[in-house]
């Protein structure tokens, strides 16, 4: 069970850039959670994805005998979770379903891929400690800067910043 939650269901078995598998196979999860729950059910999404990611990635790092396994892609997947929240929160804030913020998705994807590969400031910081909080908070972190980056962009293109 581990292996399934640790790859989310596999796709941290592709290759190349199993970072990006993961990332994309998140994408139509996070939008099921949305259609189904709204912002609160994907909100709750990253909650499990992040509990169950802390416990899946400490068996599979130990098994694996790595710090950071590549497979491991459940982090990416809360990470791009929290990267896509600002889209949830703002479909439901305007009553329009959320794939009709498609620049959103791939703003939201493109920077959560930048920030985690890059690993600028605090994702690289928070990267560096080699541990399973690590492993998972780094993503979180990359996904958090994302999120406040599709907040600004998106804010600039319905003209709320100029």
């Amino acid at each position: 069970m581990s292996r399934i939650v640790a790859t989310f269901f596999f796709a941290g078995l592709l290759r190349p850039g199993p970072g990006t598998w993961g990332s994309l196979a998140a994408l139509p999860v996070f939008y099921a959670l949305h259609v189904v729950g709204g912002p609160l059910l994907c909100a709750l999404g990253i909650v499990v994805a992040l509990a169950a990611g802390f416990w899946a990635t400490a068996v599979e790092t130990r098994r694996l005998g790595q710090s950071d396994p590549g497979e491991v892609v459940i982090d990416e997947v809360a990470g791009q979770w929290l990267a896509l929240m600002p889209l949830s929160l703002g479909a439901a804030h305007v009553g329009v379903g959320i794939g009709a913020l498609w620049p959103g998705w791939i703003g939201a994807f493109v920077l959560f891929r930048l920030f985690d590969i890059w690993k600028p400031g605090p994702v690289g910081k928070v990267d560096a400690r080699g541990d399973v909080v690590g492993v998972m908070l780094d993503d979180v972190v990359a996904g958090a800067m994302a999120a406040v980056c599709v907040v600004v962009l998106a804010a600039i293109a319905h003209g709320l910043l100029v």
